[in-house]
């Protein structure tokens, strides 16, 4: 019977060992190699060309989305499932668009990665439900525009508006219309909600 040969890229060691020993368990799939960074998985996958790359959304040198389209770029047809720690749906929404056929969480079931692997090797796209309702749900008109990301970035760093305006070289006027904007958007109140909601979203990622 023919396996299915896999790469996983994952920034932390022991992500990278459990998901090694789930793939090496399945005598359905064959292990090729395992990345620590988005560099490593671009060049593996030229290298070694996979049925299946697991690759982590937050890696060094390059995240998952732009490894995803490097390697995209190349190899149109190459199967890759993004996993993440963040349920915000803007993270999946941009991976999905960069052309992951799925986005999973970390902290998801075996069974329901080993579900999500099975259907994207058979060509299918595959989302967490509740992740999808999310996405569904979005009204395109609330979506944030770059400035407003840019800004909101800002914000929820702690800038004031004055030190925001200096940054984004705009005038504090500029500022305070976006962050009313964004806001409003977000349907917050004060900026340390539009921080949170926008964390929780995955607009920003918060140290």
């Amino acid at each position: 019977m023919n396996t299915a040969s896999v790469v996983i890229a994952d920034v932390h060691p022991l992500i990278r060992a459990g998901m090694a020993a789930l793939i090496e368990s399945d005598g359905k799939f064959t292990l090729l190699g395992q990345a620590s960074n988005g560099s490593q998985a671009v060049e593996m996958c030229e290298r070694l060309q996979p049925d299946l790359l697991l690759m982590d959304l937050n890696m060094p040198d390059c995240d998952g989305v732009e490894a995803l389209g490097r390697i995209r770029a190349h190899h149109p047809d190459a199967k890759i499932i993004i996993l993440s720690g963040h349920d915000g749906e803007d993270d999946a929404d941009r991976s999905m668009r960069a052309g992951a056929h799925a986005y999973m969480l970390k902290n998801a079931p075996l069974d329901d990665l080993m579900t999500c692997i099975h259907a994207v090797l058979q060509g299918r796209k595959f989302m967490m439900p509740e992740l999808a309702l999310k996405l569904a749900s979005r009204i395109h008109g609330n979506q944030l525009t770059p400035r407003e990301r840019d800004i909101l970035g800002h914000l929820a760093s702690g800038m004031s508006n004055k030190v925001i305006a200096r940054a984004a070289g705009i005038g504090v006027g500029t500022v305070k219309f976006h962050v009313k904007s964004i806001m409003s958007k977000l349907n917050v109140c004060t900026r340390t909600e539009a921080a949170m909601v926008a964390a929780r979203r995955g607009l920003v990622h918060l140290n």
